[in-house]
């Protein structure tokens, strides 16, 4: 996006939320500290949010921070708020914060969320595994998604992430072995989410198959994306839970946390806060501003306020 159309966007920004914010009172000097992590929707969601909390009169301020670790920075207070905590990648975190004291649960989006290995749509059209999605029909499949330096084995495509911090163990390894795969299927990390779309870029061009991790919502829901039937999570089924990994990732939710004194010390915010409820298609539409239109974070935040100004403000009320 040019200079002049970035103007154009937060100028679009500033007059919609001044259009609400001429009788806001802040709740409090301090700023709102929201975290920035890696992956679109969330990022894209961070401006949303501090742009409602900024049209009540309130200071916002962003900080990177890790996606797994950002639970420990709320409950200690360096982190107000995580808008996207989803239950696959960070219910035990989650948890485990909360229940050391400092972090409290702020409601649940009703988007649900699946996080797993999966195809594209072309991989299905062109029936290059035949079975798929049923995860049995990896088996005799391997070549089908062997890349140059996989060594005639499939791979299982990842992000920077699943790694359990305290055990080293990582999921999808686990799970490849757990159901028998190693001897046809790898495991491999890409360095960012962008990595990954280029990927299936790179695969359908060349009409070759792949394997990739994928989240629901996401700007891929309107492409179309297959994920592998793997056999049903359950409570214990990980290694990191003391089972064996064979299982798929569970069909979870989406919440919101909260620091302990955020309703103290931002009252009419918290409550608002609380109120927020994004459905899949809307956290989709924020990943695809970005994903497919190209636009900057902030940008698409923007515009995504400015478009659906009558369901943020409902929020606030």
């Amino acid at each position: 996006m040019n200079k002049f159309t970035s103007k154009v966007a937060a100028a679009a920004l500033t007059m919609s939320l001044a259009s609400v914010s001429v009788q806001a009172v802040a709740d409090s000097s301090k700023p709102i500290v929201i975290p920035i992590h890696n992956w679109s929707s969330q990022v894209v969601m961070s401006y949303v949010i501090g742009g409602i909390f900024e049209s009540m009169g309130n200071n916002v301020s962003y900080v990177p921070a890790d996606s797994s670790g950002v639970y420990e920075s709320i409950r200690l207070g360096d982190v107000t708020i995580s808008h996207e905590v989803w239950e696959g990648a960070f219910g035990n975190a989650y948890y485990t914060a909360m229940e050391k004291g400092g972090l409290i649960e702020a409601g649940t989006h009703s988007a649900l969320t699946i996080e797993d290995m999966g195809v594209p749509n072309f991989v299905i059209e062109q029936n290059l595994c035949p079975g798929l999605p049923n995860w049995e029909a990896l088996k005799g499949c391997g070549s089908v998604f062997a890349t140059a330096d996989s060594g005639g084995k499939g791979v299982f495509l990842d992000g920077p992430w699943h790694v359990d911090a305290e055990t080293g163990k990582n999921l999808f390894e686990d799970r490849i072995g757990a159901l028998g795969l190693d001897d046809e299927y790898t495991y491999k990390q890409t360095g960012s989410a962008d990595a990954l779309w280029a990927a299936i870029d790179s695969a359908e061009a060349a009409g070759e198959g792949i394997i990739i991790f994928n989240w629901t919502p996401n700007f891929t829901d309107s492409d179309g994306f297959y994920f592998i039937e793997f056999p049903p999570y359950f409570f214990g089924c990980r290694e990191t839970e003391g089972g064996d990994g064979a299982c798929g990732s569970p069909r979870g939710w989406l919440k919101k946390a909260a620091n302990y004194k955020f309703p103290k010390t931002h009252p009419m915010a918290y409550k608002a806060y609380t109120k927020i409820d994004f459905t899949t298609g809307m956290i989709g539409q924020m990943a695809a501003l970005v994903d497919i239109d190209k636009m900057s974070h902030e940008d698409a935040a923007a515009k995504w306020l400015a478009d659906n100004e009558d369901v943020w403000m409902a929020f606030t009320k």
